[in-house]
């Protein structure tokens, strides 16, 4: 009788739990990732659980249209991206759209503040999030069943945003130039080694993106220090550009290595083989990467259910599979297979942009920061520019790259929506209007990178 009373409980057991005993319900896209990153499914486990979300939300989000996300991927990062919730929300639509920061911040605050919104959510916004907040504009992410999953640096303490990806911001080098025996064991090293004087450090001007972190891992008064001898005596090229560009002119040769460059990034460009590598000075300088909901957004129940599948273990998943992000869940964060470089971070302590700290302490580092930058002579730093005569050979992304020949081989150049004058004809034009076979003056501080000017004929 016992024997029988065992088994029907095993039985009831096993119908109102089926997660526990029944392999997970993956969409073919999502078993599609598992095999081109070589993983079992064992990786998502528990996805039916996470990916549950309340039956209402659903059927509202059925009659609300297509989601507006904006954020810092390309566009075909965020097809793959999107490739697994697509499936298995098929009656959830979103749409997409690139931006960049002022994009992503003032632009979005200045529509809300008129009763309207571009987007409904906004992926990689930085310290901005703060003047959301301000004007009460973001939904409460403590709602979202998967908030509870993110440890508590990677989530805002009343729900204002949650993290999206994580970078350990740190320093590029070219391996041809740097030798391993030669780079700073710590950001003291890298200030008082006679072998980064003069020049062979690129430093761009985004303390945000690292001296933040050291700000508040190690105080004011060391960081103050390190900043003064980092100008004064390391004499630094100090670049325009931003961190990403960084990486491209550190392949080029511009100097041997330089500062804030993110790992996923570096790692990039070394499967293509270029000549880079990743190297933390200790302590590691880590940002999160925020992504917030406007609130009561036309969209509102659609924004909450991507917002939670894509802190599950599937959305973070297919994110790295898009562009090899490192994961804000610590399923994946602590994991080799999911770190470029994780021999550079392992054992080291780690200097976390918090950025509830920040909001205060910030303006202390660019009170200080600032002025040392300018005396440099910051303001006059930028990019050795080229102005080519060029025949366009191809247009991508509508235009946001083009592609043209130069000594031979072809060459792709960004084009972007702020900080690119594009004209036609000697009239002001859009990036979209720029077409294969046009005729075009180009100027530009090297491949890959953002052109400050492209001026074609009609």
């Amino acid at each position: 009788m016992k024997k029988t009373m065992l088994a029907i409980c095993s039985l009831v057991l096993a119908a109102i739990s089926p997660a526990a005993h029944a392999a997970d319900r993956l969409p073919a896209e999502t078993k599609a990732i598992l095999q081109a990153l070589k993983m079992g499914e064992g990786v998502v486990a528990g996805m039916d659980e996470e990916a549950r979300v309340p039956p209402e939300w659903l059927e509202k989000a059925k009659a609300e249209g297509a989601v507006n996300i904006i954020g810092s991927w390309d566009p075909p990062q965020f097809q793959k991206l999107a490739a697994p919730f697509r499936a298995r929300y098929p009656d959830v639509k979103v749409s997409y759209v690139r931006g960049g920061l002022h994009d992503r911040g003032v632009k979005q605050v200045l529509a809300y503040k008129q009763g309207r919104y571009i987007s409904d959510v906004i992926i990689s916004l930085g310290g901005e999030w703060v003047n959301f907040r301000d004007i009460g504009a973001l939904e409460d992410l403590r709602q979202l069943p998967n908030y509870q999953r993110l440890e508590p640096d990677m989530r805002e303490a009343s729900g204002h945003w949650v993290g999206q990806k994580v970078a350990y911001r740190c320093m590029v080098y070219n391996t041809s130039k740097v030798k391993k025996a030669d780079l700073p064991k710590t950001w003291d090293d890298l200030v008082t080694s006679p072998r980064w004087q003069g020049g062979k450090l690129g430093v761009p001007n985004r303390p945000n993106l690292w001296l933040s972190m050291l700000w508040l891992k190690n105080g004011p008064d060391w960081t103050r220090d390190f900043m003064t001898k980092l100008f004064n005596d390391v004499k630094p090229q100090l670049r325009k550009e931003g961190a990403n560009a960084m990486i491209g002119l550190t392949i080029a040769g511009e100097f041997d290595a330089a500062v804030a460059a993110a790992e996923y990034r570096i790692s990039q460009y070394q499967s293509r083989g270029a000549p880079v590598a990743f190297h933390c000075p200790s302590p590691v300088p880590l940002a999160i990467s925020l992504l917030v909901v406007l609130k009561n957004n036309p969209h509102r129940y659609g924004s909450l259910i991507f917002t939670n599948w894509f802190l599950s273990k599937e959305g973070q998943l297919a994110q790295f599979h898009a562009d090899e992000a490192i994961s804000v869940r610590k399923e994946f964060s602590g994991r080799k297979e999911f770190m470029p470089y994780p021999e550079e971070i392992a054992g080291k302590p780690i200097a976390i942009r918090d950025e509830a700290k920040l909001v205060n302490e910030y303006p202390k580092l660019i009170a200080y920061y600032d002025p040392l930058w300018k005396k440099a002579g910051g303001d006059k730093g930028g990019a050795k520019l080229l102005t080519l005569d060029v025949r366009l050979t191809g247009v991508k992304g509508k235009g946001r790259t083009i592609i043209f020949d130069h000594q031979g081989k072809p060459t792709e150049v960004t084009i972007s929506a702020r900080r690119t004058a594009v004209s036609i004809g000697g009239a002001k034009a859009g990036r979209a209007d720029l077409k294969a076979g046009m005729s075009c003056k180009v100027t530009y501080p090297g491949p890959g990178q953002s052109a400050s000017a492209v001026a074609c004929a009609k």
